[in-house]
C-alpha cells in the first residue's frame, strides 16, 4: 500500500530538505549584506518563516538519521525568540492528538478555559478577541504569544523545572551566533528585528486555524489545499491532518500522500477543509473563526 510504504521507508539523507536549508541560509546572508534595507526586511520575513518550518522538520527527525546532525542544521536561532529545545518539547507534547485544543494540556492551543475567560478584564478580552481574527493573529499574535509563552516558562522555572531552564540556557549560544552575524553586517539590527517579526506573522497564517474545537479528536485538524508559495514556506504543513497522522513523513511526501488518500483524510477530519489560503483570508481576516473560550470545554473533576 503506498501510504504504508511512504511512512516506513526513508532515505539516509533527505536532500530536498538539505537543499532548502542551504537556500535559506544563502538568502539570509544575501539579505544582511547585499539587499537595501526595505528589500531585506521583505525577504527576511519568508526566509525566517522557512527556517522555522525547517526546524519543525528537524523536530520530527529530518533530514538526517542523526539527531545531532539535524540539530546542527538549524542551530542558528534566526527567529531570535524561539529556543529549539523548548519548541521541540512543546511541539511533541502537542502531537498527543487526544489532547488537541485542551486549554491546559495542548501547549499550542489558543483556547481558554471558559472559567478563566470569565475572570478576565475587559481590555484583555478585547485583545484576545482581536487576536482570534487572522488580522489580529498576524499583527499582535507574535508578540502576544511570545509574552504568554515566556510567562508560562518563567513560572515553570520558578517552580524548579530544570528542563525548561535548560531549554532557555541552550538558546543563548544559538541566539548569540545570529546576533554577532547581524551586528557585523551592514543591515541595521532594527531592520532584522522587523524582518523577524514579519516571519513570525507569516507563520501565524498557518497556525491560525490548524485545530478546531470538536468532540472527536480526529476531526480537530485542518486541511488547507494550497500548493502556492505559502505551502512551500510551511513545507506542506497546511495538509495538517496528514502530518498529524504521519508525523515522521517528510514534507515533500505529504502532497502525494494526501492526493492518493484524499477521501480518507477528509472523512477522518469530518470535512474540515479550505481550498486555499485565499479562502482563509476572505473568511477570517476580520472575522474570528470561533470563540476564545473553548466552546466544548467541560470543567475538570
Amino acid at each position: 500500500m503506498p501510504e504504508r510504504l511512504r511512512t516506513s521507508v526513508r532515505n539516509a539523507v533527505e536532500w530536498p530538505t538539505v537543499g532548502l536549508a542551504v537556500l535559506c541560509y544563502g538568502v539570509f546572508f544575501l539579505s544582511l549584506w547585499v539587499l537595501p534595507i526595505w528589500a531585506a526586511i521583505l525577504v527576511l520575513g519568508p526566509t525566517i518563516a522557512l527556517h522555522a518550518s525547517l526546524t519543525h522538520e528537524v523536530v520530527h527527525g529530518h533530514p538526517f538519521q542523526s539527531k545531532v546532525a539535524n540539530a546542527a542544521l538549524i542551530f542558528p536561532a534566526l527567529t531570535l525568540t524561539v529556543p529549539f529545545a523548548r519548541f521541540r518539547a512543546t511541539h511533541l507534547a502537542h502531537h498527543r492528538d487526544e489532547l488537541l485544543t485542551d486549554p491546559y494540556d495542548d501547549p499550542e492551543t489558543n483556547y481558554l478555559d471558559p472559567a478563566v475567560w470569565q475572570r478576565m478584564g475587559t481590555v484583555m478580552r478585547l485583545v484576545l478577541r482581536f487576536n482570534n481574527t487572522l488580522a489580529g493573529r498576524m499583527l499582535i499574535g507574535p508578540l502576544l504569544g511570545q509574552v504568554m509563552w515566556m510567562l508560562s516558562d518563567l513560572r515553570a522555572c520558578k517552580a524548579g523545572d530544570r528542563a525548561v531552564m535548560w531549554g532557555w540556557i541552550t538558546h543563548v549560544p544559538a541566539l548569540a551566533v545570529v546576533v554577532v552575524v547581524v551586528w557585523i553586517a551592514p543591515l541595521p539590527f532594527w531592520a532584522y528585528a522587523i524582518g523577524t517579526y514579519l516571519g513570525h506573522s507569516i507563520l501565524r497564517i498557518r497556525t491560525y486555524l490548524e485545530h478546531r474545537a470538536h468532540e472527536l479528536a480526529r476531526a480537530r485538524t485542518v486541511i488547507v489545499e494550497d500548493g502556492g508559495p505559502l505551502a512551500l514556506l510551511f513545507l506542506n504543513n497546511n495538509l495538517h491532518v496528514v502530518h498529524h497522522m504521519h508525523p515522521n513523513v517528510a514534507w515533500y511526501d505529504l502532497p502525494p500522500l494526501y492526493a492518493q488518500n484524499k477521501d480518507h483524510y477528509l472523512r477522518r477530519n469530518d470535512g474540515y477543509v479550505f481550498t486555499s489560503y485565499a479562502q482563509v483570508f476572505k473568511r477570517h481576516f476580520w472575522r474570528a473563526k470561533d470563540t476564545v473560550a473553548h466552546p466544548l470545554w467541560r470543567p475538570r473533576g
